[in-house]
């Protein structure tokens, strides 16, 4: 077993039309007036850019998402992530209930020398970690969408 590789899969249940959600989504750049642990995005360009993430450890990732899809019809958003963790990572938006489904699925390897260093005795705090990031973001995008 590789313990520096990862795959993380979430589900969002969203009271919000699927198109809306899809918005917020797929401009990154706004994710830090609503996602508290999203620290930091700045625009390289209109497919890529550098974000800062830190959750409850205390330790930064900072990498590069590049757009690889982006397919408002079928609700897909894509990125190829290179930096602190290499991977990539997507996002399906689907009607479901009376709102929204938001999956977030990735697969990811951890470069950053520390985290690789610990990757075996820090895995279970380190996939603790993402789902705190996870439900935050859910709960700061659902609390965005109610007030737009």
């Amino acid at each position: 077993m590789d313990w520096t590789h990862y795959r993380f899969r979430t589900l969002w249940e969203l009271p919000a039309p699927p198109a809306a959600v899809y918005a917020a989504l797929e401009r990154p750049e706004d994710y830090p007036l609503w996602w508290p642990q999203v620290r930091e995005v700045t625009r390289i360009d209109d497919r890529t850019g550098r974000l800062r993430i830190r959750s409850l450890l205390p330790y930064d990732l900072v990498f590069t998402a590049r757009q690889t899809r982006r397919d408002p019809e079928a609700g897909v958003l894509e990125a190829a992530m290179t930096g602190d963790i290499e991977g990539r990572a997507r996002w399906t938006v689907t009607a479901g209930g009376p709102g929204t489904r938001a999956r977030y699925d990735q697969e990811v390897d951890v470069t950053k020398p520390l985290l690789r260093r610990l990757a075996v005795p820090g895995r279970p705090l380190f996939r603790a970690n993402h789902t705190l990031m996870m439900r935050a973001g859910r709960r700061g995008l659902r609390e965005h969408l109610e007030a737009v």
